[in-house]
């Protein structure tokens, strides 16, 4: 791959989707190239003179962003085939032509915004939260040694971008298989005292539909995180705490 020089123009062929039910389609954008552009910026370009290559006035392409540092998540969608964080992918790193797709595995809302509702309810479904109600102050919570946090910090660097699922032969439209994502949480909520008064619960969840028996250990998961969060080793963590929990239920203990 050629370094890029900045009279370079390059070309993002993006698959485009006017609606949840429309029919698919592929428009050509050519885009000036600018040291240090990542693919949010192309995609601004884009948005503000949106011609295709042959000519042809577009609508504006619609995708999602917001914090432009890989923390939130919002902008993941598919770069050249594999699903990544646009504000970090910066075009003189990526092969041209570049091409932009909707992540596969929500449903498309339109062009690159997917609805990401199912990877929410999943963490509902396996409480990832702290349950508090806000209304009074409750004190310095547990303290938790300095073992514990080195531990549980890998796992809690999750943005929740769905990258995870997207990469996943497993969650597919014939699985309530719920990803790598969820599972992790309900690792790191497990991991710490704030957490554990749900653990049973969420062990329960984990063992049932959609949860642990669905993972055919790909380790796509953790090869496309962004965050590069130690996915595999998270899930058999969760998988041998399930474990453990049902064999000491089914003898009383």
């Amino acid at each position: 791959m050629r370094e890029f020089v900045m009279s370079d123009n390059f070309t993002i062929k993006i698959r485009r989707q006017d609606g949840p039910d429309a029919k698919p389609y592929w428009q050509e954008f050519e885009v000036n190239f600018r040291p240090g552009m990542n693919v949010v910026i192309a995609l601004q370009d884009i948005r503000r003179d949106p011609v295709t290559i042959d000519g042809v006035k577009a609508d504006p392409v619609v995708w999602e962003c917001s914090c432009l540092e890989e923390v939130c998540g919002s902008c993941a969608m598919v770069i050249n085939g594999r699903a990544r964080q646009a504000c970090s992918a910066l075009i003189e790193d990526l092969d041209r032509p570049v091409t932009l797709e909707p992540l596969a595995k929500f449903p498309v809302v339109r062009d690159l915004m997917v609805d990401r509702s199912s990877l929410f309810e999943n963490f509902a479904r396996v409480r990832a939260w702290i349950p508090i109600d806000g209304t009074y102050p409750m004190g310095p919570g547990p303290q938790v040694s300095q073992e514990e946090q080195e531990a549980a910090y890998p796992l809690a660097r999750c943005i929740t971008c769905g990258c995870c699922l997207a990469a996943c032969p497993q969650v597919n439209n014939n699985s309530s298989f719920m990803g790598a994502a969820v599972l992790n949480q309900a690792t790191l909520l497990n991991s710490y005292p704030t957490g554990r008064m749900n653990r049973a619960a969420r062990l329960d969840v984990v063992r049932g539909d959609g949860g642990l028996a669905g993972c055919g250990n790909a380790q796509n998961c953790e090869r496309v995180c962004p965050k590069s969060i130690p996915l595999v080793s998270s899930i058999a963590r969760l998988n041998r705490e399930a474990l453990l929990d049902a064999v000491k239920r089914w003898l009383g203990k």
